[in-house]
């Protein structure tokens, strides 16, 4: 089983089933609205992989996080923000709950994982990787040598600024390349933690590692999530979890973005369709088939015309079942499309050919379209 992998560039073999556990850690929402269709991609395509190790033998442990701690939650309820985060994390399992495909292994929260954010703190103050700053708490970025190595942004004007709609330019900063990994707390925010450095809350990258560590250990085969992502959210999380000495993911899988009108779906943009809405318009198997249909490193339109040409492909596997079954297809196929970097549109042709109803639909069932 092959994956490109982020890091390298390139393709990358995963070790054979039974060589050892394979832990995946994929980054889920900032919650305080509900989901997005395009927050649904990393969900679905990390369900469908674990789906597809699993049946290939693999002993395999998905966490997925909910962020319930973070500056846009503050800003959307200003005094109320422990509210807003409770309801929109039950929001996103009902929403995802919807596309049929279960559940993670674990889908932590932030606010569940405080005493191991403080602790990673701590190390890495011991290690001299961080320093204090007006209560807040700065990963010195050039401290970690290899700090650029995943998004190839070294040096560059947008690199130096470290740019992050959680990560204000702060004038206590040493460099601007720095990150907050403890924010002191300020007024009208009305949740935070006790801590070593006063009362505060961790900031957003920290978290993630600390989650990934707390479910997987200190090191884990697969770390995935949104291409924009990529910088600065994971090259900081790679940054002080090696800084601290683990080794931490060995792939990282970054899905395409999903486009509406031509731009990335996003709250931050305002052109987003919540997921809810999408799966009631036009079914769940609909969603599905369009996901189906696009690479997960590519990005995807969401428009009539793609969603139309889902719901068509759909129809076209309810059509085989209401015929004959005809034997004579392949698993093998299947298994080779998806073996190589799980090129799902091209296990879709592949299923496309195939007249067994049992073969065809245990293939769907990897999808979660066995209901077709």
């Amino acid at each position: 089983m092959r994956l490109y992998d982020t890091a390298t560039r390139g393709l990358v073999e995963l070790p054979e089933p039974g060589e050892r556990p394979i832990g995946m850690y994929f980054c889920g929402p900032t919650v305080y609205q509900r989901i997005h269709v395009g927050n649904a991609r990393p969900f679905v395509v990390s369900m469908w992989l674990r789906c597809w190790l699993l049946e290939r033998g693999y002993d395999v442990t998905l966490v997925e996080n909910i962020t319930d701690i973070n500056d846009k939650i503050y800003i959307a309820a200003p005094g109320d923000s422990a509210r807003l985060a409770s309801d929109a994390a039950r929001w996103y399992v009902e929403d995802t709950d919807l596309l049929g495909l279960g559940s993670p292994d674990h889908e932590p929260l932030a606010t569940g994982t405080i005493p191991e954010i403080v602790a990673l703190i701590e190390e890495l103050v011991e290690l001299g990787l961080v320093y204090e700053a007006g209560g807040d708490v700065y990963f010195r970025v050039d401290r970690f040598t290899d700090y650029g190595r995943l998004s190839g942004r070294h040096d560059d004007e947008s690199a130096m600024r470290n740019p992050s709609e959680e990560e204000e330019q702060s004038a206590l900063k040493e460099n601007p390349r720095d990150f907050a990994l403890w924010k002191a707390h300020k007024d009208g925010e009305d949740t935070w933690w006790d801590s070593p450095w006063g009362r505060g809350r961790p900031g957003w990258h920290i978290e993630c590692s600390a989650m990934a560590e707390k479910h997987l250990g200190p090191a884990f085969e697969i770390h995935g999530g949104g291409l924009d992502l990529v910088f600065p959210h994971h090259e900081n999380e790679i940054a002080q979890s090696r800084g601290a000495g683990r080794e931490f993911a060995r792939i990282w899988m970054h899905n395409g973005m999903l486009r509406l009108g031509g731009e990335k779906m996003s709250k931050s943009l305002g052109n987003l369709v919540p997921l809810r809405d999408a799966v009631e318009e036009w079914g769940k198997e609909t969603i599905l088939m369009l996901f189906l249909g696009a690479h997960w490193r590519k990005p995807m339109d969401y428009s009539d015309e793609t969603l139309t040409a889902a719901k068509a492909r759909a129809e076209g596997f309810r059509e085989v079942f209401r015929n004959p079954s005809v034997a004579g297809a392949s698993w093998d196929e299947l298994s080779e499309a998806l073996e190589n970097d799980f090129n799902t549109p091209e296990a879709l042709a592949v299923m496309h050919e195939w007249r067994d109803h049992d073969l065809l639909r245990n293939g769907l069932a990897l999808f979660g379209l066995e209901s077709l």
